[in-house]
Parts: C-alpha cells; structure tokens; sequence
C-alpha cells in the first residue's frame, strides 16, 4: 500500500522539479505559466466527488492500480507538449488520475487500518511525503545534467509503472462494505451491526429513501467540519508552499538560495512529523494528537513571523510543517471511519474540501498581503491552525449502533 502514496509523490515532485524547464521549452511568460498550472487541481478537485461514488461501487483495488500507473507515465506528455493547450489537457488529465488515486488509495488504507487494528494512515502520507522529497531530487539532478524534460519524466515515469502493476497484487480485493465486517475487535461488531441495520432499512423502505438518508450522512455536519478543519489544513500547506520564500527574500532579505530552504524545511519536518504520526496517534490518540499538531503550527509560524532574522523564520517555517504534519491524514482517516460501508464517500468530500484550500490558500494570502502586507496576511494560516486546534474532537472514533 505504501508503495502507492510514493509513487504519487514522487510523480509529483519530479513534475514539480521540471517546471522551470518546461517553461522556457513552450516559452510561456509568468502569467501564461501560473494559468497553464491551474489545469490540474481543477481536475483534481472535479473528480473527488465522482471518485468516492466509484470507488464505493467497485473497490478501491482496480482505481489504486489504473491511478497510478496513469499518473506515472502522463507526466511524459508534460515533456513531450508542443503548446500551452497540450500542457493543459495533460495536466488536466494528470489531475483527474491523481484525484481518483488519491481518494482510491487513502480508502484503502482505511480498510488497512481496520484489518490491523491500529494507526497507519500518517505512515502512508509519510510515504507520499518522502516520494515528493526523491522525485524533487532526481528532477533536480537531471536538470543539472541538462537532461530534456522528456527524457526525464521517461526515466522516472517507467519505472514507477511498473513498480505499481505488481504492487496491486497485495492490496485488498473485497468491495466496499465487506472489509468492514471483517475488522477485528469492537470495531468489526459495530461495522457488522451498521451492515446489518442497512439491510434491514433496505427491506423496510423503498430503495430512493435509502439512497437519500445515505446521502443526508455523507453529508452530516461531522463530515462537513472535517472538510472546513481539511480546508484549514491544505490551506496552511498551500501557503507555506508559495509564499515562504517571497517572505524570506522580499520581508527579511534572505539571498534567493536561503529563501528556498523555507519551503525544504516545512516539507521535511512534514514528512518526519507523519513517520512519527501513527505511533503519536497510538499514544495519545487522534484528538490529542490533531489538537496539538494544530497548537504547534500556530505557535511555529507566529514564531516565523514575529522574529527578524532569517534563521529564525526558517526555523519557525520547519516547526509549522511539524504542526500540520499528522492533521490532515488523521481528518482522511476520521472520514473513512464515518460510515463503515461507505468510506470513500467522506473521505472524497473531505479531500475535496481540503484541496479547494489547496487552490485557494496562495491566491487568498496574495490578495490580503496586497492590502495588508506579506506578514499579517500570513496570520491567517496561524488562526487557521488554532482552528483545527479547536475543532480536534471531530477525528474522536465514533460508536455506531
């Protein structure tokens, strides 16, 4: 399972790594370039909803595997775009296969999870995590190199293909609904007695009844509060993404070289604070865990902010991806577990709303930092997170009758 969390991300970060190539290959201006970009979390935030109907009809098994072995070589077209519009329909399509991954994949995990009995979802994100750290490092190495693009998404792209097509051997092949009774412990009677409940409410009302009380619960107000914590939380990301360097250079005048590390060490406390996550879960459980990680992000990138040096907004900018390093699989996580029968539902409305932050949180900062500056524009993620801080009794695990 593991293997598919790296494959996305490494995709991801060796895309990422060669966009400054593709740039000048198309010759695309600034502006033309961040347009070009948005092709794919459109598609990535259209078909979450979409995914989590799929996945629940037919398993997660066949979308992990047809996921991400369309992930691995569409970045080829990337290199190989003779125009902004090609770019766009293969980012696009980049997009769609990485939502339907995504919500597929993390499914999956929900049903690990239940089988084993214990945390794992922060381990598999930890996994995504690494992989986008690797693939940054090969994108990097082979523009050094002055290999082409194309070349470039070849060599990453193949071989992560055919890592995929085998690993779908090992992941589960019951359909939604089925591993839920099989879950060991308190949780599989509980499972076993929703399932038993839903076909009894089967027999005794009509079938488009049925179908509008399952769509009231996905819908429920603890699924839509996670979705706002999810927002909070990719928000954050977002943010850290795009505008730490600009305030490392432009507010503190930190060299360019310096400016980056900003957005490094955010992404490598992240990936160590989510190998840690699930034992943290374990030990303190999900709600103390969210809570603290959100307490943690807030105090970290206020530390970034109030100080004047550039250290010690790098060192405030690594402690702010430690805080948000387990909050958003611990909500994946907490949404899969809403309704046993039904897990990619909330986690796809939950990931669906995460990733409107994700496209969001740069274009919001930017806009309040043109009114009120960088630094108290970047005080909305430092409230956000004190939101997810509050809103943490949302992952508590729920008894179902």
């Amino acid at each position: 399972m593991a293997a598919f969390f790296a494959v996305l991300g490494t995709a991801t970060g060796v895309w990422l790594a060669r966009i400054p190539a593709v740039k000048h290959h198309l010759h695309l201006s600034d502006g033309l370039l961040g347009v070009a970009l948005l092709a794919a979390p459109v598609g990535l935030v259209l078909v979450v909803l979409l995914a989590g109907r799929v996945v629940d009809r037919v398993g997660s098994r066949i979308p992990v595997v047809a996921g991400s072995v369309c992930v691995s070589l569409l970045p080829i077209a990337f290199g190989l775009a003779p125009d902004m519009a090609a770019l766009m329909a293969a980012l696009f399509a980049f997009g769609l296969a990485g939502g339907m991954l995504d919500v597929a994949m993390n499914a999956q995990a929900v049903h690990v999870e239940r089988g084993y009995g214990r945390p794992l979802m922060s381990s598999f994100h930890a996994c995504f995590s690494f992989g986008g750290l690797t693939g940054s490092v090969f994108g990097g190495l082979c523009a050094w190199a002055g290999v082409t693009p194309a070349v470039t998404f070849v060599a990453a792209g193949v071989p992560l293909a055919v890592v995929a097509l085998p690993a779908g051997r090992w992941l589960l092949r019951e359909q939604a609904g089925q591993h839920a009774a099989a879950a060991s412990g308190s949780s599989g009677q509980h499972a076993a007695a929703a399932i038993q409940d839903a076909r009894a409410s089967a027999q005794d009302t009509a079938g488009r009844s049925a179908h509008a009380r399952a769509a009231r619960f996905r819908w429920s107000l603890p699924v839509l509060v996670l979705g706002v914590l999810a927002l909070c939380s990719l928000l954050g990301e977002g943010s850290a993404e795009g505008w730490s360097a600009v305030y490392l250079h432009d507010n503190l005048d930190a060299s360019a070289g310096l400016a980056a590390l900003g957005y490094a060490g955010f992404s490598i406390t992240m990936a160590f604070g989510r190998l840690a996550g699930d034992r943290l879960a374990l030990r303190l459980g999900p709600v103390t865990l969210v809570r603290g990680c959100g307490l943690v992000a807030a105090a970290g990138l206020a530390a970034a902010l109030i100080s004047t040096s550039p250290a010690g907004a790098l060192a405030g900018f690594a402690v702010f991806g430690a805080g948000l390093s387990c909050t958003f699989p611990q909500l994946l996580s907490a949404a899969g577990n809403a309704d046993p029968l039904r897990p990619a539902s909330g986690i796809a409305r939950v990931a669906g709303m995460g990733y409107v932050g994700t496209l969001g949180g740069p274009v919001l900062i930017g806009g309040f930092a043109s009114v009120t500056g960088l630094r108290l524009a970047l005080g909305v993620p430092v409230i956000l997170a004190l939101c997810i801080a509050a809103g943490a009794g949302q992952v508590k695990p729920r008894r179902r009758r």
